[in-house]
């Protein structure tokens, strides 16, 4: 059975960097992203709003949702992005922002999302350890327990409205190795 184009099968996945604005533009830059959206996930509080969750009082972090072709870029390549986009060693932070709606997180749909999470993680970690860097702090969980609310409409595709915008990321300045299989 082939599917045509209209039945593609695009994948989810979803990051937490801190600041979702600068996230998002990485994300919607790489070829093979269909379609990027910021929002809240990984709290309790159902439908919240960007001010409940700048107190820090919901437990969400800003994110990220990317819908990607996987015949186009694989998963691990958006790990890869996500890894370097910002300092996933800064606990609750991330430049000037602080607390913990801006901490570090992968939330993965699939045993092999979770897999390849973990598994960039050491990798990146090794890395980070032999440059004298901390260890990292990011949260990776599955996205089964944490719904994703979309933010409000004036935060989707920030930096395209506002090509000049803030983006607050901070990073380590260390690549992700290039792994040859």
């Amino acid at each position: 059975m082939t599917m045509s184009s209209s039945e593609k099968a695009f994948e989810k996945a979803y990051f937490a960097t801190g600041c979702f604005w600068g996230a998002e533009r990485r994300f919607w830059n790489l070829t093979g992203v269909t379609e990027t959206c910021v929002g809240y996930m990984g709290g309790t509080r159902p439908h919240p709003s960007y001010e409940q969750v700048c107190t820090g009082v919901t437990g969400h972090a800003e994110s990220v949702e990317v819908t990607f072709d996987p015949a186009q870029i694989s998963y691990r390549r958006l790990l890869e992005e996500f890894w370097v986009m910002h300092d996933p060693t800064s606990l609750n932070r991330q430049g000037g922002d602080i607390g913990t709606q801006y901490r570090s997180a992968i939330f993965t749909t699939s045993e092999s999302q979770q897999f390849q999470a973990e598994l960039t993680r050491d990798v990146y970690q090794a890395v980070l350890d032999r440059e004298g860097l901390e260890q990292i702090v990011t949260e990776i969980s599955s996205a089964d327990s944490y719904p994703y609310f979309l933010a409000e409409e004036y935060h989707q595709k920030y930096l395209k409205k506002n090509p000049n915008g803030y983006d607050c990321h901070s990073s380590t300045g260390v690549a992700f190795p290039v792994i040859v299989n």
